[in-house]
C-alpha cells in the first residue's frame, strides 16, 4: 500500500510540474506569416534577437508549425539590414508568453538562450508579438501570408 501511495503522489509531483502550453494559440499561428511592422518609443535604438535592427524584421517571412513547434525566420536584408536565415522553435504558454529560440543547426535542448515574449491580439489573420525584455516596449506586427 505505502509503494502505491509513494508512486502516486511521485506521479501527481511530476505532473504538476509539467510546464502547460496554449495549445489553441499554438495551432492558430500555423502557417506563414510576414513581419509587417515593428514599433517602438522613438528615441532608442532596438537590436532585435541579437541579430539586427530592429526595422530590420519589417518584411521579414516566419513560418511557424504548431505540431512539433518549430519553424523559420528569414530576413530579406538590404541597405543596412543583413540577409540572415535561420530555425526556430517555439511555445505559447497559458499566460500567453512566447517563448522563442533562434536554432540554427543545433538541437533545441542544447540552445540555452531563448527570448521571452508576450503575444497579443490574436486573430486568424494576424498577431502581435510583445518584447518588454529591451527597457522599452517593442512591438511585433505580423499578418499572414
Amino acid at each position: 500500500m505505502k509503494k502505491v501511495l509513494g508512486l502516486s503522489l511521485l506521479a501527481l509531483t511530476m505532473l504538476a510540474c509539467k510546464p502547460t502550453k496554449d495549445v489553441k494559440a499554438q495551432s492558430g499561428l500555423k502557417g506563414e506569416w510576414t513581419l509587417t511592422k515593428v514599433s517602438y518609443p522613438s528615441g532608442y535604438k532596438v537590436t532585435s534577437f541579437y541579430i539586427a535592427d530592429a526595422k530590420c524584421f519589417e518584411g521579414s517571412q516566419w513560418k511557424f508549425v504548431s505540431n512539433n513547434n518549430t519553424g523559420t525566420v528569414n530576413l530579406n536584408g538590404g541597405g543596412n539590414c543583413p540577409a540572415y536565415s535561420d530555425k526556430i522553435v517555439w511555445t505559447i504558454g497559458k499566460d500567453q508568453s512566447f517563448n522563442l529560440k533562434f536554432i540554427g543547426n543545433e538541437k533545441a535542448k542544447k540552445v540555452v538562450e531563448g527570448f521571452r515574449l508576450e503575444i497579443a491580439n490574436q486573430t486568424e489573420t494576424s498577431f502581435q508579438l510583445i518584447d518588454n525584455s529591451t527597457g522599452t516596449q517593442v512591438v511585433y506586427q505580423f499578418s499572414a501570408n
